[in-house]
């Protein structure tokens, strides 16, 4: 038996049938819920798929903005070396 920590309720949850990390719902809630421990088991809210996602794709645009900085500045130097 475990609890839901955003309403408090009950949740059956065999601990055979489950791994740390696992997510779960809440049956009274619907609140997306993780596996954080397994003796007892312990549950926690589910952190939200679409904000992870999100936050990735905004690292990658910003690295890429960056890159490509670098290599314009480079390419400028390079190119006014084999002009010499």
């Amino acid at each position: 038996m475990a609890i839901c920590p955003e309403c408090d309720a009950e949740i059956e949850v065999d601990e055979f049938d489950v791994d740390k990390g696992d997510q779960l719902s809440c049956p009274e809630c619907g609140s997306n819920l993780e596996v954080t421990g397994l003796s007892p088991i312990e549950l926690d809210v589910a952190p939200d798929e679409d904000e992870d996602e999100d936050d990735e794709d905004l690292d990658d645009d910003d690295l890429d903005g960056d890159d490509d900085d670098v290599d314009d500045d480079d390419s400028d130097t390079e190119d006014e070396g084999w002009e010499e």
